[in-house]
């Protein structure tokens, strides 16, 4: 074997659309670089962002790159769609078959992994240590280096761009089809190491968050008077630290059948393909709570507010997110209802899919009783729930409908599941954290979005959504199955191909007003400045502090009295007591976080390519990162009281 292992000049891809998006990735990159230099900010990049530990801009971060990919997945859901609006009969469309599967995998990778993790993380970064009255997260420099592993695992999966390929066996990489025998490139070991890196990111998130809410609240914050929010985050952190670690050794066990010739999954030798696939909807199907949970407790503090009333039914919500907790690592096998389990543990799992509704169930009529006689604000993080109620209540049905073993056996690998799938996500997790960016984007930036493009991209995205997955459910009853690139003109589909083309088209459009919507936002910020911290109204406690939040975000840590302590605290008609400053310490910026996930993705890279010793390299350099930060007791910095009042007079004038 070569110095270089397997990677040669044939890696470079001579596809012309995929050498397009590799050329357009880079000249983004040199873009963007170029820019930085000529404004002078490389060294404002790295004082700044680069190095913080501040969970405020590791959140901003988060979200950024999550938007990027979203721009990403949306991408290739439009060549998905294109492709399959012209290729039927004798005509083959512009993408070939093994090239529509690469698509179709990075689409559902990108858009779970990458989009609907980041913003999800990134709202958690940003708000979650300020509902709790608290400075920090628990650990500060893990939360930065779950944010590099993150970053770093979606580099490596734009890098198959532009060096080699990515995986066409789906985005949960089923064996057999996974397995070298099918496989034999370097596409699924891509989707492994990106999925692997990224995966321990978020495992170690889940422990830092976990810890943070339990360990870390006000004085006076009971759990009973916790923000529906941090419950619901709670409830997805113990689901990651559950979850995640199944992920890891299912990924580590397929990697060892693709590069030691073991046979955990294979057909032969003693191997088990079904076994893969109970595992990774073991870990599967909580990481669709995972990501949901989030999203409903953003509704509970969206809801509230623009209600003008106190969230109904509260200790039942609590409840609910608990059983949906429980209840989620007992449903995985409504995913495979046709391996042939038999009818008693098909029923079993029907049984426990449709009563994970009813706690789900509750939480919609709770939102909607809180509603009842309310003083209702249709503002965009409003709109954005009232959209989810009707697309989620719409994909909700559908999955009661496949909860039934008999019906799944119809719809089972058909556009009727796609058509669920993506009515739950994008409805239920995709609507939640865009109304969780408009509500809270006045605190972290201390200005407003704009309503009316806001409005705009909302319709746009509902309105495309509905026109693009309807037809999905349609073709599924007419018998269309998933990772179709062509079919036969007899078959009659071709219209609602195109029908969920135009979709799409219409999603793409409400994203590009998403994007207009912040740029007139930035640069007519001064009309809509947040000079109250409290741009909404809002009940809980990150609205008591300045927007944007100083450093430190609170001068001092609040008392809690009530359930909803912000809004207790206005309307108290107790004189505030005069602020006693004391010493405070804060985490100092490192670099260490990010050469951790830097010397990871080295070593994921040489890994995929069999180059030993950069792999070896890569993984000393790991090693030796940590050990130095281990080491290094110098990881703080005081805040004086005198110097924390005046920055606080400074922030309150």
């Amino acid at each position: 074997m070569s110095l270089l292992g397997k990677l040669s000049l044939q890696a470079i891809p001579h596809d012309p659309i995929t050498l397009g998006g590799a050329v357009s990735m880079v000249v983004g990159v040199i873009g963007i670089m170029a820019a930085l230099t000529y404004f002078k900010k490389w060294k404002w990049l790295w004082r700044e962002w680069l190095t913080s530990v501040d969970p405020k801009k590791i959140g901003v971060m988060y979200i950024a790159v999550a938007t990027v990919m979203l721009l990403r997945g949306i991408g290739d859901a439009l060549l998905m769609r294109g492709q399959q609006a012209v290729s039927v009969g004798a005509s083959h469309g512009y993408l070939n078959s093994d090239h529509f599967q690469q698509i179709f995998s990075a689409h559902g990778t990108i858009m779970i992994f990458f989009v609907a993790m980041g913003f999800m993380f990134g709202l958690i970064n940003l708000i979650v240590p300020l509902q709790i009255g608290n400075r920090d997260v628990a650990f500060p420099f893990l939360n930065a280096a779950s944010f590099w592993l993150f970053a770093s695992g979606m580099v490596l999966i734009n890098l198959s761009l532009m060096v080699g390929e990515f995986s066409a066996a789906g985005w949960l990489a089923y064996p057999p089809l996974s397995e070298l025998k099918y496989s034999p490139g370097v596409g699924v070991d891509y989707w492994i190491w990106a999925l692997q890196i990224g995966g321990v990111g978020s495992l170690l998130s889940g422990v830092n968050f976990l810890v943070t809410i339990l360990k870390m609240r006000a004085p006076g914050m009971t759990l009973m008077k916790m923000p529906v929010f941090l419950w619901s985050v709670l409830g997805a952190m113990v689901l990651v630290i559950f979850a995640f670690p199944i992920l890891t050794a299912t990924l580590a066990l397929l990697f060892l059948d693709r590069s030691l010739g073991m046979h955990f999954f294979t057909s032969d030798f003693g191997g088990n393909p079904m076994m893969y696939v109970n595992l990774i909807w073991a870990w599967g199907h909580p990481e669709v709570y995972i990501l949901i949970l989030p999203a409903f407790g953003i509704f509970s503090e969206v809801v509230p507010t623009f209600s003008r009333k106190r969230l109904f039914g509260y200790t039942s919500m609590v409840w609910a997110i608990w059983a949906i907790v429980f209840l989620s690592f007992i449903v995985w096998l409504h995913h495979f209802f046709t391996m042939g389990a038999g009818a008693d543990v098909n029923a079993f799992f029907g049984i426990m899919t449709m009563i994970i509704s009813i706690p789900t169930g509750v939480k919609v009529f709770n939102w909607l009783f809180t509603m009842y006689r309310g003083r209702i604000s249709f503002t965009t993080p409003m709109l954005w729930f009232l959209g989810f109620v009707c697309t989620f209540t719409i994909g909700g049905m559908a999955g009661v409908l496949m909860a039934l073993p008999p019906a799944d056996f119809q719809l089972h690998n058909s556009l009727f599941l796609v058509a669920h799938f993506h009515t739950m996500i994008v409805g239920g997790v995709l609507f939640g954290y865009f109304a969780g960016v408009s509500y809270w984007f006045p605190k972290v930036f201390g200005f407003k979005l704009n309503e009316p493009l806001g409005k705009i991209a909302f319709w746009f995205w509902t309105i495309g959504f509905a026109v693009a997955f309807i037809p999905l459910y349609i073709l599924g009853l007419m018998g269309a199955t998933r990772r179709l690139d062509h079919y036969d003109a007899s078959m009659g589909w071709q219209w609602l191909f195109i029908i969920a083309a135009v979709g799409v088209a219409l999603v793409f459009v409400g994203i590009s007003f998403q994007i207009l919507q912040l740029i007139v936002s930035i640069v007519q910020r001064k009309h809509n400045l947040d000079t109250t911290g409290d741009a909404w109204g809002g009940r809980t406690l990150e609205w008591a502090t300045t927007s944007p939040p100083p450093l430190y975000n609170f001068a001092v840590i609040p008392e809690v009295h009530e359930r909803d302590a912000f809004w207790e605290m206005k309307h108290s008609k107790t004189a505030a007591k005069k602020p006693i400053y004391e010493d405070i310490e804060m985490p100092k910026n490192t670099p260490l976080a990010m050469y951790i996930a830097a010397c990871a993705f080295i070593f994921g890279f040489a890994t995929i390519w069999h180059i030993l010793w950069l792999a070896v390299l890569g993984l000393l350099g790991v090693i030796t990162c940590i050990i130095i930060r281990v080491s290094d007791d110098n990881t703080e910095y005081v805040i004086t009281a005198a110097e924390l009042q005046k920055m606080d007079e400074a922030a309150k004038a």
